[in-house]
């Protein structure tokens, strides 16, 4: 259950943090920042963010056990 909230927590940072980075037009170098686009919507996204931000939510969670 908590990998479940933690991705979910991890998704919310990586989807933040890739609209701010994203928006001023510069892809991050490593985190390798790109848009996504769905519908008529821009979304940025980035899989090493979500990955690295799923891992401090499911470590922090494990701390607060």
């Amino acid at each position: 259950m908590e990998l479940l909230k933690a991705m979910t927590f991890g998704a919310i940072l990586s989807a933040t943090l890739a609209l701010v980075i994203g928006s001023q037009g510069s892809s991050a170098g490593p985190l390798a920042i790109h848009a996504v686009h769905i519908a008529d919507a821009k979304m940025y996204w980035s899989w090493p963010i979500f990955v690295s931000a799923s891992g401090l939510s499911f470590g922090i969670m494990l701390l607060q056990r």
